[in-house]
């Protein structure tokens, strides 16, 4: 008989942990939390915390004797270390080995062309180089730790990559090729332990600088093109026998061909506005994945919604409490602010959530550029 699970350590203590409180409160789940500072947005959502870095494995052992099963809210983790731990009887949702592929973008690559995904073409970037063998625009990604567009960098041509290539000579990089996509679009899919998965509605994300400014559910496409991405979502979960929320980014061209461009195991900034749209959010969904409960409908509760991200465009420590009351006075708008202490430009402080009915007289991005317009002046 499974054990039944009622504390859940999560490594990591940002925003992505802080989501889950609510969830794992309605769910009678407690949330023991490892993260470095006692201000990490988790903490106040916390039964109990270990103050740690996210990849201090000696930590991971302390946190195992506190909780039931351990899962993850980002991928900043000493994989090896873990491993030992796991072989000691630790409990990963998902599972390291579901990790093991995904952590480093070049094996993620290789674990994606080896299932049969659709993806862009890509390399390694050897040393010493010779640029005239690459093939203009590209893409430059660090195999590790990249996030909010930090370690990603478009290239048009040669001089402007020769120019940061220097810079870039002693980080492991990945070299792909540019899909000239009319859409991105993401999805978030989740498994249970039964091997039962279900995929949220398709998305479609806007970026700018490769940072996600906002949302729009569900991604106006073709109903071929969902059915093509719930497919790449389900072999996906089911190659990996991930148990959890995992997100996954793609292209969408003229064409109305699909690449994947990256997978993220973990609860997904495209997946936010299910707090908010959806009978089930994804931070539930993940703990019920978690805690080995059976998963629910991903459906949404309204026609459609927009979700935009509230960067910072400054370095302050500003609450920004009247911009967040103006937010919060529009109508069916919801806000999330995160607690973070410090603003920086392109740090993710908060999102925005506007639900759509069928009367909604504005289209998704004049909703969105209201929005903006209320937060960024």
């Amino acid at each position: 008989m499974a054990k039944t699970v009622k504390r859940v350590g999560v490594i990591g203590g940002g925003q992505l942990a802080w989501m889950m409180g609510g969830a794992a409160k309605s769910l009678g789940l407690d949330l023991v939390i490892q993260t470095p500072q006692p201000t990490d947005p988790a903490v106040s959502v916390a039964s109990d915390t270990i103050f740690a870095p996210i990849d201090d494995a000696a930590a991971t052992a302390t946190l195992a004797a506190h909780c039931d099963v351990i899962t993850f809210e980002n991928e900043f983790i000493n994989l090896d270390a873990l491993f030992l731990l796991a072989n000691q009887g630790v409990c990963f949702r998902p599972r390291l080995d579901a990790l093991a592929p995904l952590l480093d973008k070049y094996h993620q690559r290789c674990y994606l062309r080896d299932i049969g995904l659709p993806q862009p073409a890509f390399n390694l970037l050897e040393t010493p180089l010779n640029p005239d063998t690459l093939n203009f625009p590209l893409v430059l990604k660090a195999r590790r730790h990249g996030y909010d567009g930090q370690g990603t960098f478009i290239f048009k041509d040669r001089e402007s990559f020769q120019e940061l290539w220097q810079k870039l000579a002693d980080t492991p990089l990945l070299v792909e090729e540019f899909i000239p996509f009319e859409r991105e679009l993401a999805v978030i899919a989740a498994r249970s332990i039964s091997g039962e998965v279900v995929v949220y509605p398709v998305v479609e994300t806007q970026q700018e600088n490769q940072v996600c400014r906002r949302v729009i559910i569900p991604a106006p496409i073709s109903p071929e093109t969902e059915q093509k991405i719930n497919a790449i979502a389900r072999t996906l979960l089911n190659s990996l026998q991930a148990v959890g929320v995992f997100g996954i980014e793609l292209f969408l061209t003229a064409n109305n061909q699909v690449y994947v461009n990256e997978v993220s195991p973990r609860t997904h900034n495209s997946g936010h506005f299910s707090l908010d749209a959806c009978e089930t959010s994804q931070f539930e969904m993940h703990l019920r994945a978690v805690a080995g409960l059976s998963l629910t409908k991903p459906i949404l509760k309204c026609k459609g919604a927009v979700m935009v991200n509230l960067l910072g465009y400054e370095y302050s420590q500003n609450d920004y409490l009247e911009k967040r009351q103006k937010l919060a006075s529009q109508p069916q708008t919801y806000v999330h602010w995160y607690g973070k202490k410090q603003s920086r430009p392109g740090r993710k402080l908060g999102h925005v959530t506007v639900l759509l009915n069928s009367n909604s007289g504005k289209n998704p991005q004049a909703i969105a550029q209201t929005i903006e317009t209320l937060w960024y002046g």
